[in-house]
């Protein structure tokens, strides 16, 4: 069985990797990139070469393509100690070519060499001149840039995905006093007054690395952490995880002591606090709270988290459907060509021919006239608000259990062991419960990781009609903003829970079906 699990494992980290590439290409080289500025009203406003420049700006934040500046190349030569500050304010490029002096000449020449020669794109464009003066954004540039190829693009995703933070990860020329370690038995966020261990660093991205609070599971690190990749617009610079798992809602206030001894009823959560370079000394709200640039923590709501919606959504979606799905399937099989089992083949035709779209809008209507939630409020504690999600997420599962169990019933009743079982002298129910059942039922078995782990996917179209704040709604958002990290860190979410479910389905149904040997099949 060992074996025949790492073999699966294996298979299933080589198709999330090929599923992610592809995603990959269909988004920075078959989409077109410009797509990003649709709705960018700073874009619109920019002109003449000022408009190009954001545009590769913008560009490479997304993570098209790799964009070097002149004025880049001159910082790294002063911070190389190759120029000083001085000479490089005096070596920016003329209007034209012909306008450079021969030391700025002789940098433009190393400027292209040197990039050129890593397959990058140099682009020099002339000052745009209107009556004889510089136009509005018009200013002369020069600039190298390089689309980013898509093996460059897998390594460094699925590098990162793991990261273990660590002292060296504030850059060493940071003056933040001594880095290392910190153990201490009563945590400071709870004034010293208290017994919580924690471990704190100096020098790491996470203030607090190990800590103990009153949530479950009680003990909590910021240590190991795991990246699915940054988001470029809805949630700027923050990682998909932390976006999918971050609550949502109303701030919850509690009386908080903050580092400089300051006592006030904040949102905020201290044992979240990450580095941010100079974030103190530029804001003086911070300079009262922080004696650090330890500042950047994440504020406590009271609302659930996207996964949080869209798991409690899913799952109660998937034990309905369990529920009535099994029940009805087993009925309709048990009494074939009857009364039950044509309403019931009724109602999987109309789930399967009508569009989702229609029957979700026709639930949706049907419940707003008994003055049912129709929407989502997640100030709300009103439970009745998740109704018509779930029964409209449970429609098309019911349908398919039903649909699938009845047929794999209906394949049992004609196999040539229900026909000795009979002549052996078994009751209809004992053939039919203790046999036909049992063995209809593997095939359902394998399905119930899956059904359970996708719960935390979120649902597409059904979260975005009752603007669900979930992992689906996330996605659809993503697309609609050329949020091109989020969309590959939701795909490999979604990659990973299918091979996870899928292994889990198998293992399950050995569980249930002594037939089923991974040994055997590993020889």
């Amino acid at each position: 069985m060992a074996k025949y699990l790492i073999k699966r494992l294996l298979r299933g980290l080589a198709s999330i990797v090929v599923v992610v590439a592809i995603v990959m290409v269909l988004i920075y080289s078959l989409l077109d990139r410009q797509g990003i500025f649709a709705a960018d009203t700073t874009y619109t406003k920019l002109n003449n070469n000022a408009k190009t420049m954001y545009m590769y700006r913008q560009w490479q934040k997304y993570g098209y393509l790799d964009f070097i500046t002149y004025a880049d190349f001159l910082n790294g030569l002063v911070k190389s100690g190759e120029l000083t500050a001085e000479e490089r304010d005096s070596m920016g490029i003329g209007r034209t070519a012909s306008d450079d002096s021969p030391e700025v000449a002789a940098l433009v020449e190393r400027f292209t060499q040197e990039y050129e020669s890593q397959g990058f794109k140099v682009v020099r464009l002339k000052a745009v001149v209107a009556k004889r003066k510089l136009a509005t954004g018009g200013q002369q540039q020069l600039f190298a840039t390089r689309d980013r190829p898509l093996i460059d693009r897998l390594i460094k995703h699925f590098t990162g995905i793991i990261t273990v933070d660590n002292i060296h990860y504030v850059p060493e020329d940071r003056d933040i006093g001594e880095r290392g370690l910190t153990f201490t038995t009563h945590d400071p966020v709870y004034g010293g007054e208290q017994f919580a261990p924690a471990i704190m660093g100096n020098g790491t991205k996470h203030k607090y690395l190990l800590y103990f609070d009153h949530q479950f599971p009680f003990i909590h690190q910021n240590l190991v952490n795991v990246n699915l990749g940054l988001s470029y617009s809805i949630d700027t610079g923050v990682d998909v995880l932390q976006i999918m798992n971050v609550t949502q809602g109303s701030y919850v206030l509690s009386p908080t002591v903050f580092p400089t001894g300051l006592k006030e009823s904040s949102a905020d959560d201290l044992h979240s606090a990450t580095y941010m370079a100079d974030t103190r000394q530029s804001s003086k709200v911070l300079e009262e709270r922080f004696t650090d640039d330890y500042t950047g923590v994440v504020t406590l709501k009271g609302g659930k988290s996207k996964m949080g919606y869209s798991f409690s959504i899913g799952i109660l979606a998937t034990c309905l459907a369990y529920l009535l799905g099994v029940p009805l399937g087993i009925i309709m099989a048990r009494h074939k060509d009857g009364l039950v089992d044509k309403i019931g083949t009724f109602y999987i035709v109309f789930i399967i021919a009508v569009p989702s779209l229609s029957y979700i809008f026709l639930f949706k209507a049907i419940g707003g006239s008994f003055c049912l939630p129709t929407t989502f409020d997640v100030n709300s504690s009103n439970a009745l608000m998740y109704l018509l999600p779930i029964i409209s997420l449970a429609l098309p599962s019911i349908a398919n259990l039903m649909k699938w169990l009845r047929r794999y019933m209906v394949d049992q009743m004609n196999s040539d062991y229900v026909k000795f079982a009979r002549s052996g002298g078994l009751s209809e129910n004992e053939i039919f419960f203790k046999h036909i059942l049992k063995n209809a039922a593997i095939p359902i078995i394998h399905g119930i990781p899956g059904a359970v782990l996708f719960s935390m996917t979120g649902a597409l179209i059904t979260e975005r009609v009752y603007v669900v704040p979930g992992v689906g709604d996330l996605l659809t958002r993503a697309i609609n903003a050329h949020d091109n990290g989020v969309i590959v860190g939701v795909t490999m979410f979604y990659a990973l829970l299918s091979v996870v479910s899928i292994i889990l389905g198998d293992i399950l149904m050995s569980m249930v079906d002594p037939r089923i040997s991974f040994s055997n099949e590993s020889r």
